[in-house]
């Protein structure tokens, strides 16, 4: 039994509503649908009575109910009480960041945090985005580093959560070099011929902002799917064997455009290309959880750089 599964039950009794509960924990509803039978399956019964709306508990769900928020209360206490007694000593920032940051943009962000704010200890967990914001939000981590968008916001309480942008970058279209440097394919591509399309999975973050370059493009890209993964790194190994075009973060190709390896599919057009913006976030310190004293002294270094500090805007709530 995994402890989400506690939460996400204990959720949808005080909501009575599948979808609230599956918004409210940060999944999709066939998701949330599936751990709740996750936990019905592991205590061997049914928990919802799924003959009635709306949503309402069985028997042995109301039994159940009270059991697991003693439960869920002694776990997070006995967590809550390690982390402070290890909190008190520790100097490492734990960073939960998604797969192609943590290999495109963390390893130079560490270097240079080194030459102007000093030498630090960190502990980094590369995750795919639903499961890094995760690990903040249930105190797993000291930071969180992830792409942004406005019309793919990640959804945190600007009440609970800082906000800092520490860059931007253009997501855009590439392909291998033929011998003579310049790619071997590129968009629009035609009907009779489509393109060969390295694309990424539905859950993956890029895949989304790849979904908004497609519907926002004026010129209809003509593309045929021939491979898929949810890692950039993966989709970029493919297009350096030419199997196709990749759309890919600019940060994760500087290398390989430098040397002739790759270059932009696009013919140069911004019409098929989409920025997005890197920020950092923290739970707000408060009385009951100030957090470590390196991650507020390093939170304020950043803050007084050329990066703006800001809270998160009423449009993403």
């Amino acid at each position: 039994m995994e402890t989400k599964w506690l939460e996400d039950f204990i959720s949808l009794v005080e909501t009575n509503n599948f979808s609230r509960s599956a918004a409210l924990r940060h999944v999709t509803q066939p998701a949330f649908s599936r751990r709740i039978q996750s936990l019905e399956n592991w205590l061997g019964t049914d928990l919802i009575d799924r003959t009635s709306y709306p949503t309402r508990l069985t028997p042995a769900g109301h039994v159940f109910y009270e059991q697991a928020l003693e439960m869920l209360g002694q776990i997070n206490g006995v967590r809550e009480l390690l982390r402070n007694k290890r909190a008190a000593m520790q100097t490492t920032i734990d960073l939960a960041v998604p797969h192609t940051l943590s290999l495109t943009f963390i390893p130079k962000w560490i270097t240079q945090l080194q030459d102007d704010f000093g030498a630090i200890n960190s502990r980094l967990m590369a995750l795919n985005v639903h499961d890094a914001v995760l690990q903040l939000v249930e105190g797993g981590c000291d930071l969180l580093l992830c792409y942004h968008h406005p019309r793919q916001p990640v959804q945190l309480d600007p009440g609970r959560y800082d906000m800092l942008v520490l860059g931007r970058e253009a997501l855009r279209a590439y392909a291998r070099c033929d011998k003579n440097k310049k790619p071997e394919f590129t968009l629009p591509g035609t009907k009779a011929d489509p393109l060969p399309f390295l694309s990424y999975t539905n859950n993956a973050y890029l895949g989304r902002m790849v979904e908004l370059i497609l519907s926002d493009t004026k010129t209809p890209l003509h593309l045929e799917n021939h491979y898929e993964t949810d890692m950039a790194e993966g989709l970029k190994m493919m297009a350096l064997e030419g199997r196709g075009i990749a759309f890919l973060p600019e940060s994760a190709v500087t290398r390989e455009l430098k040397t002739k390896l790759l270059a932009r599919a696009d013919g140069g057009s911004t019409d098929w290309e989409i920025e997005m913006e890197i920020r950092l976030y923290r739970e707000k310190p408060s009385p009951t959880r100030p957090g470590k004293p390196i991650v507020s002294r390093l939170w304020d270094h950043l803050g007084g750089k050329t990066v703006k500090r800001r809270s998160v805007p009423d449009s993403e709530r």
